[in-house]
């Protein structure tokens, strides 16, 4: 591989996996956001709304920087990969202009009644707002989704032109949208998102209970993110092997060095970790004999295609890399339903919040679902390799032709700085509005004692 596209893929792999950090944040915040204000709807408690009235704050800086991060991908497209935006414009136009129309401009036109139409509106149209936002954020994810699951499936088109002048045609705008990995990939993202979001609550609350700072809103917080998250990890499994079964029938190479399987046409096995030797074409770890053939044909004996089974050429270049991420991922996923479920238990029998060690994890436990989403969205995107519109185009070829690599370097170091500098200020801002919590209405509330018998009498 050449500077120019060696470079170029880091430059896009590190811009777009700083970017997703926050949209899967407030999606799943959003969610938490609904139950909090349909709970102050419903019982009148002021705990909910000040909780919701705090979490907003939190859900407006994310949506701000997640804003601010995106943009910066749209522009690499044409200066990087203009002859891949050549090739995929009509696919990705329709996806991006109906993300515009259907998604943007939702979350952005109620996201001011959101955050300035306290007291302004009534409550319900505020709780109108605030689920259309969290519909908007949803709607956003499904049409990027779309446009990528496009890439890895494609459907609904046709190729004009010859050479570098081919491009793909939308001729069936229903089959490009519901490709054949568009809705298992759409909800494996949305659950991860789901589960990004509620964690952040959990940290934080935690971290609240830990420092006996708004015990009381941290309670009632951790109680809606816990089962938010208890759901979604449960789901996750679900959604998970519906995106393996898509990639098996499609991307069997792709699947091949998840698991790190070489041989042509043979038993393979499932790996619980591992390492991949690729010059020798061996993979050692503890393994279940079978467990991928039982898991694709429930038959533990039945042959599937490893990497040998493909040219050399069309298979992904970085096996181990993939192997490890995929591993770690559902590593992670195992990890979330455990830790949820437990976390359940103890609530049944009143002793999460006194289970000191328990809120230590919590606090910690934010970056999972985050390192999660990160090493799947790696795994899907270098496992395609080296196909950048998989069978269609190859990466190698989706490149700008006048782009040079110390102009994709410089850009990179200059896109690393900001960024670096931009984090910074995400979490120092995150951390202030944290240490401030949630505004609380010393009127209403009286003595603290009173403040937890209205509380508890509600929940």
């Amino acid at each position: 591989m050449d500077d120019v596209a060696f470079l170029s893929r880091i430059q896009f792999a590190f811009t777009i996996a700083f970017h997703y950090i926050y949209p899967p944040l407030s999606i799943g915040l959003g969610v938490c956001l609904v139950i909090m204000e349909g709970l102050y709807l419903k019982t009148k408690n002021k705990v909910y709304e000040e909780l919701t009235k705090f979490w907003i704050k939190i859900f407006a800086l994310i949506f701000g920087i997640g804003v601010a991060t995106g943009i910066v991908m749209e522009f690499e497209f044409g200066t990087n990969w203009a002859t891949y935006s050549r090739y995929v414009g009509d696919i990705f136009g329709s996806a991006l202009a109906a993300e515009g129309i259907f998604a943007f401009a939702l979350e952005s036109a109620f996201l001011g009644i959101l955050l300035f139409g306290w007291n302004r509106v009534s409550p319900r149209v505020h709780f109108m707002a605030t689920m259309l936002v969290a519909l908007g954020s949803i709607f956003s994810a499904l049409w990027i989704v779309v446009a990528n699951s496009w890439q890895q499936t494609p459907a609904g088109y046709r190729i004009e032109g010859q050479g570098m002048k081919a491009r793909a045609i939308v001729t069936d705008f229903w089959a490009m949208v519901f490709n054949p990995s568009s809705a298992e990939r759409y909800s494996h993202v949305l659950i991860g998102s789901f589960l990004a979001g509620s964690f952040l609550v959990l940290s934080v609350s935690a971290w609240y209970v830990l420092k006996q700072k708004h015990v009381v809103h941290a309670q009632a917080a951790f109680r809606i993110a816990l089962w938010v998250a208890a759901v979604s990890s449960l789901g996750q499994l679900f959604t998970g092997h519906q995106s393996a079964e898509v990639v098996t029938r499609y991307q069997p190479a792709k699947l091949a060095a998840m698991e790190g399987h070489f041989e042509k046409m043979a038993q393979a096995d499932m790996y619980l970790l591992g390492w991949v030797n690729t010059k020798n074409q061996q993979t050692t770890g503890l393994k279940i004999p079978g467990g991928l053939s039982f898991m694709v044909h429930q038959d533990f004996k039945k042959p599937i295609p490893g990497l040998n089974s493909f040219r050399p050429e069309n298979r992904p270049s970085a096996i181990n890399f993939v192997f490890q991420t995929y591993h770690l991922m559902v590593a992670i996923g195992m990890m979330l339903i455990a830790l949820t479920l437990f976390a359940l238990w103890m609530l049944y029998k009143k002793r999460l919040f006194q289970t000191r060690w328990l809120m230590v994890v919590f606090v910690g436990a934010v970056l999972l679902p985050q390192i999660a989403n990160q090493v799947g969205w790696y795994t899907a995107e270098v496992g395609r390799q080296p196909w950048v519109v998989y069978g269609l185009l190859r990466t190698s070829d989706a490149l700008s032709q006048a782009v040079k690599a110390e102009h994709v370097l410089a850009s990179l170091v200059m896109f690393t700085l900001i960024y670096v500098l931009l984090f910074g200020l995400f979490l120092y801002l995150l951390n202030k509005k944290i240490q401030h919590g949630p505004d609380v209405d010393m009127e209403y509330y009286g003595p603290s004692s009173r403040m937890n018998s209205s509380f508890s009498a509600t929940v």
